[in-house]
């Protein structure tokens, strides 16, 4: 039988080069554990509610939670600056202010050079859909940072 097809009716792990990984992030050369470490699901949902709080308590306290003078009401009005900071943190500065407070951050799996605006804008436009951010591989990466090349890691504090 071909290697192609073996490897497509044994599943997605058996397509893998090189096989299983003891830890998240050892294929793209990323720590076991500590500051260069791949970032767990929970600290990511932490940095996420941390940047829409930063961003909602001010928009509903300025427009009211029925609001509808700017950008169709709040909710819309905090989607649309939460993408707003985020592309523009990221790209600047490799996180948003959520991540900055839970200590993570964004880098490029090659590592040749900052995400850069395509990348912050293409992640963060994934993003907004929520699912391809919660559908993860082996290397707790959403199909947002697989799309773009890019990986959430920790940080050094």
């Amino acid at each position: 039988m071909r290697k192609e097809t073996g490897s497509w009716l044994s599943g997605p792990q058996a397509a893998l080069d090189g096989g299983e990984s003891s830890y998240p992030g050892e294929k793209l050369g990323a720590a076991e554990s500590g500051p260069g470490s791949m970032a767990g699901l929970g600290r990511r949902l932490g940095a996420i509610l941390v940047d829409w709080l930063i961003i909602s308590i001010p928009v509903n306290l300025i427009m009211g939670q029925d609001g509808r003078w700017f950008l169709g009401g709040g909710a819309t009005t905090t989607l649309i600056l939460w993408a707003l900071v985020s592309i523009v943190s990221v790209w600047a500065l490799s996180m948003t202010p959520g991540m900055a407070a839970v200590g993570l951050g964004v880098a490029r799996v090659d590592a040749a050079a900052p995400v850069g605006l395509w990348r912050a804008v293409i992640r963060t436009v994934l993003s907004v859909f929520v699912f391809p951010a919660l559908f993860q591989d082996e290397d707790n990466r959403g199909m947002h940072d697989r799309a773009t090349g890019t990986a959430v890691v920790v940080r050094p504090r």
